[in-house]
């Protein structure tokens, strides 16, 4: 629609000092020659854009120009105050702050427009931890998020398996995954690294700032290393003969990514119509309890010792329900 993008190019028109068609088209997804006739229609509006001709040229707004927040469709604004995790909020000691931005933003809606706070948490909830475990809140948190907000360094002391060792530490981001805090920062000029920060011990903000590499892209790093983790931890390789439902099964009971490579690899189905795939697991202990919810729909090949234990949880079922 022609008023949500024409709202679009005021707010990103206030977010830069100069921006050219080119740019905004590219933003907007339209022609340089709409961007013309939007910038037309704003300043017939009222809307004070101003357009510098020239090579270098492009448009800007001029005489401090904001818009007020009257532009919001009722979803728009309902989606705003879903963009917290306020129990996030809270561990990291900003709690305070946004609740007055909250308030800031439903001052500046249009008055039936005031209700979308309650409108949004009677319908959305957003419960991070996993289940059967008590979610706590590490004790130097605070301090952590206080860093990453200044870009300050930090002195830290951090648990490794036994030992403690000292970190000097630009911290650049805090992730929380399943109820699990974690530091992404980078030591000195050492590559990025991932801490946990229930293992800080101890932490002091110093004096002295970082200049933030404005190329790291925190959700971006995060997820390759989650996948660099979530591979690593597959050491060990089965072969499995599975039956039509144990293959559609499969992701359901194993690493989703490994058991679509494995059926992806696998061969054609034998005269008994199952496939034969090479699965990466993270121990036979794991694979045993995975696989084994699969019943009669998997066949344990290799290794001989997983076969056996099978084959041995197979008597004693057989046994128990004879």
């Amino acid at each position: 629609m022609r008023a949500a993008r024409l709202i679009k190019m005021v707010l990103l028109l206030q977010s830069r000092p100069s921006m050219t068609a080119a740019e905004l088209a590219r933003e907007l997804e339209v022609s340089e020659r709409t961007i013309t006739r939007d910038a037309l229609a704003l300043s017939e509006a009222g809307v004070p854009v101003y357009a510098d001709r020239g090579r270098t040229g492009g448009y800007r707004l001029i005489g401090g120009y904001r818009t007020r927040l009257t532009g919001l469709a009722r979803s728009e604004a309902e989606a705003l105050f879903l963009s917290g995790v306020p129990g996030a909020l809270r561990d990291m000691g900003l709690d305070d702050a946004a609740s007055a931005a909250r308030l800031k933003v439903s001052a500046a809606l249009l008055p039936s427009l005031r209700d979308a706070p309650v409108s949004a948490a009677q319908r959305f909830h957003l419960d991070a931890p996993g289940w059967y475990q008590e979610p706590e809140t590490p004790e130097l948190l605070p301090a952590l998020a206080e860093a990453v907000w200044d870009d300050r360094l930090v002195s830290a002391r951090y648990r490794r398996g036994e030992v403690e060792v000292d970190r000097e530490l630009a911290p650049y981001g805090l992730v929380l995954k399943a109820g699990v805090w974690y530091l992404c920062a980078r030591a000195e000029e050492a590559a990025f690294r991932v801490y946990r920060v229930d293992r800080f011990t101890a932490v002091a903000l110093g004096d002295d700032r970082f200049v933030r590499d404005e190329e790291f892209d925190l959700p971006g790093f995060w997820e390759e290393r989650a996948a660099e983790f979530a591979r690593s931890l597959l050491r060990t390789e089965v072969v499995v003969r599975l039956g039509e439902a144990g293959a559609r099964w499969l992701p359901r009971v194993t690493d989703r990514a490994a058991a679509e490579d494995a059926l992806a690899a696998a061969g054609p189905p034998d005269a008994e119509g199952r496939v034969t795939v090479t699965l990466r697991v993270e121990s036979e202990e794991v694979a045993y309890s995975q696989l084994l919810q699969l019943g009669p729909e998997a066949e344990v090949l290799e290794p001989a010792s997983l076969r056996e234990r099978f084959a041995e949880a197979a008597d004693r079922m057989r046994r128990l329900y004879r």
